[in-house]
């Protein structure tokens, strides 16, 4: 039985059929402007993530994953289509879709990646940090 205290986070799609808890840190937010983030979600990905074993779901009837290329997959809801996941293949970490997760979040956006993939609809004025790749 999980402690309540030990729950650093909740979250879910738009209706219900994917849940989860994260017991355990979550980095601040960083907004990916990759062409496959910007497709998977119709704009910008906002991603924080988490080690792996500290993420748990806790419904999983409307998880789909969807093999996005070599080295990643991803996880969204087969039911409403709810984008919420960001798998590597490689690595201890999951990227969880910010804005699944249940507020307050606690979380503020820190970076911008793939800046150089970002479409010409919109422009990064403000003083986050602009990285060209992954951190």
């Amino acid at each position: 039985m999980t402690d309540e205290t030990d729950i650093r986070a909740t979250g879910g799609c738009l209706c219900g059929a994917v849940r989860y808890e994260v017991r355990g840190p979550l980095n601040d937010v960083s907004l990916c402007h990759c062409s496959q983030c910007r497709r998977t979600h119709g704009h910008v990905g906002a991603y924080t993530n988490t080690p792996i074993d500290a993420f748990h779901l806790t419904e999983s009837q409307g998880l789909k994953w969807y093999r996005s290329s070599a080295s990643a997959r991803r996880g969204f809801c087969g039911v409403c289509g709810a984008s919420l996941f960001y798998a590597p293949s490689e690595g201890d970490r999951m990227a969880i879709a910010a804005g699944s997760i249940d507020l307050p979040t606690g979380l503020k956006c820190v970076s911008h990646l793939f800046v150089d993939d970002a479409a010409d609809y919109y422009t990064l004025d403000d003083d986050l940090e602009k990285l060209s790749g992954w951190t």
